[in-house]
């Protein structure tokens, strides 16, 4: 959910560790802090809302050189977004800091223990009582390490934290467990970070902390415990986290979605033969095909990924599957599914829910797979096989391109698990075309951002479609909300009269998803319920049918392609209009509010 960044080398620590805190800005804007070496002694700066508060807080200080960095962003768990309760966090005696990301699930047992040996806090947060508690076991170890050591034992729930103590100035502490922390390596000089994108042309090689992983960084060198720690090559161009000409970061991602598709594609499918070839999935390709049943599991966007998976895999791999929510499977009281493979789906590889989720399935000695972006994250490294997106950096918090390189991996990991028939093979060639199709939408984004402000001022929607582009209703319906904070629903269009229908009026309108396919006069017979009962409707249609014109108030128009491919070129207008939306509400849709890319708290 929260940032962490940190610094110690020769240099002056402040501005890196800023440019590093701006990167990871989009996992939580609540308020932000640092503290650093000046003047021979610790100083800490706190700020309420976003970075460019703490950075006018700041304004011309200087870190000691030699002296270590942290920083933090924050997304508000424990305590309300305040000064008081934003990190750094210190102890009593001022000489400790820390900043942390995840939960102290037993802080307040832990604080009422040291409120009784004298702590005073000052803070609602459970970041604050690990300052307290190191603080308290240095009297007994008189070693910082130990000391911090010491600390971990006691601390129940998930954890990325960094500390700084005044007694070691250029040395930063740090420790792993359930919360991502990736190290960045450099020639005299060492970087902290909660998310590899923040080290992007700062460092070239970085080690990903596994759990249960601690150790310090220091100016002339670093150590991690108890594991040998692994060094990886940063592959992360910095460009692609700069928001170059656009506005916003979600308006880049969505016009990178053609390049996206093609890079999830490349080195991996022959569109002339229909070949498909996924490296991750090469080990376990034999044992998938004899499964007899798949569960995608997975939150949020990547759910609505997943959803139209199930159909992918079970139309073209002939395997029954279902989709879970990650957040209710992994509480299930279930029976494990005998003779099932497992895949989970996260952007991030990070997400706390899915994780937990998948945990539950390794200790179930089950197959488990994964699909993922972010290369060395934990959902890669704890499943037994899995696939990249390859869609680089996704700064926006709501996801646009990461979702639809989800589609593109899971229309391939079908083609290479099913049989080779004509069908497979029509649709391998069309893959190769969506890029295209894609373009063809943007090509119109004006439009579509234009007819999206005229509707700027409705404070409902619906979004619906069938067969394949139920799941893109839903998906329509979560941007919309994620936003331009409207509220919308995403139904299956034969749902629509089972209840939802006695909400249409004049002032809500519905998104309808009606192109060319074997549910169109289906979804036409939607829309006359729709418009019966003096509803809007907004058409999303293939190019060419002027019926639709008649019946609906608006029309979008896409480029023609298989059912099974709709979704990849029907959610771009959607992406499109929710961002119109919210930026016609004066809104920074990069950011919006209660929001954090990365979920890695429950």
């Amino acid at each position: 959910m929260c940032g962490i960044a940190g610094y110690t080398g020769t240099k002056n620590g402040l501005p890196i560790v800023l440019n590093s805190l701006r990167r990871l800005e989009y996992r939580g804007y609540d308020s932000a802090g640092v503290v650093f070496g000046a003047n021979g002694r610790l100083r800490v700066i706190k700020t309420v809302g976003k970075l460019g508060a703490l950075e006018s807080a700041l304004g011309g200080m200087v870190a000691d050189i030699g002296t270590a960095v942290i920083g933090h962003t924050r997304w508000a768990t424990h305590g309300a977004p305040t000064k008081e309760n934003a990190h750094p966090h210190g102890s009593c005696d001022g000489k400790i800091f820390v900043v942390h990301n995840g939960i102290i699930e037993n802080y307040r047992e832990l604080k009422e223990s040291l409120q009784r040996k004298g702590h005073v806090f000052t803070s609602e947060t459970d970041t604050e009582v690990v300052a307290h508690l190191i603080e308290e076991r240095l009297k007994r170890e008189k070693n910082i390490e130990r000391a911090f050591d010491a600390a971990l034992t006691e601390i129940r729930g998930a954890y990325a934290l960094a500390m700084v103590h005044a007694g070691e100035p250029g040395t930063i502490y740090f420790a792993r467990f359930g919360s991502p922390l990736v190290l960045g390596l450099g020639k005299e000089e060492f970087f902290l970070a909660s998310d590899p994108t923040a080290l992007a042309g700062v460092a070239r090689e970085v080690v990903y902390l596994k759990d249960g992983q601690r150790g310090k960084l220091m100016s002339k060198g670093y150590a991690v415990r108890p594991s040998k720690p692994k060094i990886e090559f940063l592959d992360i161009d910095p460009e692609t986290v700069k928001k170059g000409a656009y506005s916003h970061f979600m308006l880049k991602e969505i016009f990178e979605g053609p390049e996206v598709v093609a890079a999830a594609m490349r080195g991996r499918l022959n569109a002339v033969t229909g070949a498909v070839k996924l490296g991750g999935l090469e080990q376990v390709a034999s044992e998938l095909r004899k499964k007899s049943a798949l569960e995608i599991i997975a939150c949020g966007t990547s759910y609505n990924a997943g959803m139209v998976g199930e159909l992918l895999f079970e139309e073209f791999f002939g395997v029954p599957t279902e989709t879970a929510l990650a957040s209710e499977y992994r509480y299930k009281n279930d029976a494990p599914m005998k003779n099932a493979a497992y895949l989970f789906i996260s952007q991030s590889g990070e997400t706390a829910d899915t994780l937990a989720a998948l945990r539950k399935a390794n200790a179930r000695k089950c197959l488990t797979l994964g699909l993922v972006n972010v290369v060395g994250s934990s959902i890669a490294r704890e499943t037994v096989a899995g696939v990249y997106n390859h869609a680089g950096p996704e700064i926006g918090v709501a996801s646009t391109k990461a979702f639809l390189s989800q589609l593109t991996v899971l229309t391939l990991m079908a083609l290479m698990l099913g049989k080779k028939t004509v069908a497979a093979k029509r649709l391998a060639a069309e893959l190769g075309k969506i890029p295209k199709k894609i373009g063809s939408v943007l090509g119109d984004a004006n439009k579509i951002m234009h007819l999206a402000k005229r509707y700027a001022s409705y404070k409902d929607f619906f979004y619906l479609g069938r067969g394949y582009n139920y799941p893109v209703a839903l998906e329509g319906a979560l941007k919309l909300k994620e936003i331009s904070y409207v509220h919308a629903e995403g139904y299956a269009g034969g749902e629509m009269k089972h209840g939802p229908i006695a909400l249409i009026d004049e002032q809500f309108p519905t998104v309808a998803v009606v192109t060319k396919n074997a549910l169109y006069e289906k979804m036409v017979s939607n829309i006359e319920e729709i418009k019966a009962r003096r509803g809007k409707v907004i058409a999303i249609a293939t190019v060419g049918d002027t019926m639709i014109r008649k019946l609906a108030d608006d029309v979008i128009y896409v480029p023609p392609t298989l059912p099974q491919l709709e979704p990849m070129v029907n959610v771009v207008p959607m992406q499109l209009f929710a961002y119109a939306v919210g930026v016609g509400k004066g809104y920074n849709v990069d950011t919006p509010r209660n929001l954090a890319k990365s979920v890695t708290v429950e």
